[in-house]
């Protein structure tokens, strides 16, 4: 009697695991994984050479002592959260606060540090080892993506700090007077902008410094806003704040080791020290002269070339255009509030702010096109800004001098090769929103079998 060949695979037969292995998606972010980790662990060598620690050995030891920034683990498990429903939400709150509670008394009794935020770490570790312990499918692929989403803001801050350091220590010499030559130019908006801040103290200063060091928690609460459907849809949207905020900071640092640059409040100014050429900011504008490299202290970060805070800024703007009316005014507000103390603080040049609108522009651009599909639009906007960009770093190296000498000229130009560049964005993003069907569409939402609640 012939029998007919069952259609159901055999638990040792690998061929649907690979065949869903290498669909194009799932071998890009494989590859993307693999690169990242690769990355971390490069940068955890770098840092152990320069004698402290990398990224991963600062995340791991935040499970046990105290965190550098609670605000920050706390944003992660928001975002973690995002795939869980309102009463496992409730339980992963209350959980985390418990043991925070519990490290708190036992700081407190032993006279160790202070701080919050290792119950947040805990609860995202703990939804990471549930996903692989007590969920199948896509619905572990769901909670292990909001568990990664979470880790990755906080390893993103951790890598930022380490690139930092790499930077100081290996570009001994900086470039801050092209920068302040070329910001002739614009006007030597560093130096009004801190006289006005000086003058608004200590109202203004309070307000500025507070909107400049939670800038990562105002992104956390757009992307927030923008994942608010995932527990129900069961799947991530292909595009969000978070993603472009990450690649902006894996990507940025990479700018600063090229083009180094420590700011006016230290070339110029009395945070210096004796390495500053003078201490003239913000009250008199720098002394002239053929601009030259000048070495620096091997402790104060390279970060300005470009501003890292005004990318990140313009992104959050961006993203929160598509908000309710609330979102879109503090959206402005954060830009415009950013910008000012990024100058009016003495730590960047109006040059940064021109490079960083650039640069965040054409990150944003790049990140969309990957989410939808790469078109010809796409590739045109996303090299026109990198040509751009490129363009700006030449002039303030190699030009600066003829930009000082021809303001009238320069500026414009400066300002009109960044408007360029946003009006080139917005035509494209509107023409990609125009389209009936995009280029790439998210796959349906399979049903998912019951999956017992995360306690």
């Amino acid at each position: 009697m012939k029998t007919t060949p069952s259609r159901i695979p055999s638990r040792r037969d690998p061929g649907p695991l690979l065949a869903a292995w290498r669909r194009p998606r799932a071998v890009l972010w494989t590859a993307a994984g693999v690169v990242t980790l690769g990355f971390l662990v490069a940068l955890e060598f770098a840092a152990r050479h320069y004698g402290v620690r990398g990224p991963i050995t600062e995340q791991a030891r935040e499970v046990v002592f105290a965190p550098d920034s609670g605000p920050l683990l706390y944003a992660g498990l928001a975002l973690t959260t995002v795939v869980l429903t309102w009463r496992q939400r409730l339980v992963a709150a209350g959980a985390a606060i418990g043991i925070d509670v519990v490290f708190w008394l036992v700081r407190w009794a032993a006279g160790a540090d202070m701080n919050f935020g290792n119950g947040a770490l805990w609860v995202v570790l703990g939804c990471a080892v549930v996903a692989v312990t007590r969920r199948t499918g896509a619905e572990r692929a769901l909670l292990l993506k909001g568990a990664g989403l979470g880790l990755l803001l906080v390893a993103g801050h951790k890598t930022g700090d380490t690139w930092l350091l790499i930077t100081s220590e290996t570009r001994k010499a900086v470039l801050d007077p092209y920068v302040a030559t070329a910001d002739h130019a614009l006007g030597d908006p560093s130096w009004l902008v801190g006289r006005f801040v000086e003058a608004t103290e200590p109202v203004g200063g309070h307000v500025l410094h507070l909107v400049y060091g939670q800038l990562p928690l105002a992104a956390a609460l757009v992307g927030l806003y923008q994942l608010r459907h995932v527990a129900v849809e069961r799947r991530f949207p292909s595009h969000h704040l978070v993603r472009t905020f990450l690649v902006i900071g894996l990507l940025g640092p990479a700018v600063y080791m090229v083009f180094p640059v420590v700011g006016p409040v230290f070339a110029y100014g009395a945070d210096g020290g004796q390495w500053a050429l003078a201490h003239v900011w913000p009250d008199t504008l720098p002394p002239g002269g053929a601009p030259h490299a000048i070495p620096f202290d091997d402790i104060t970060p390279r970060n300005c070339m470009p501003s890292l805070h005004t990318a990140w800024a313009t992104t959050l703007f961006i993203h929160s255009r598509k908000g309710s009316r609330p979102m879109r005014y503090a959206g402005a507000f954060w830009l415009v509030a950013t910008l000012t103390a990024t100058l009016g603080f003495g730590y960047h040049y109006g040059a940064d702010l021109v490079a960083g609108v650039v640069f965040a522009l054409t990150v944003e651009a790049a990140m969309r096109a990957f989410a939808r599909g790469w078109d010809r639009a796409a590739v045109r906007l996303v090299g026109y800004g990198t040509a751009v960009f490129v363009a700006l770093l030449v002039s303030y190296r190699y030009l600066p001098q003829e930009m000082a000498a021809y303001p009238w000229a320069a500026g414009p130009l400066l300002v009109l090769a960044a408007a360029s560049m946003v009006l080139g964005y917005v035509r494209t993003t509107r023409l990609w929103e125009s389209e009936a069907v995009p280029a790439r569409q998210p796959e349906p939402p399979r049903p998912a079998e019951p999956q017992p609640e995360l306690v």
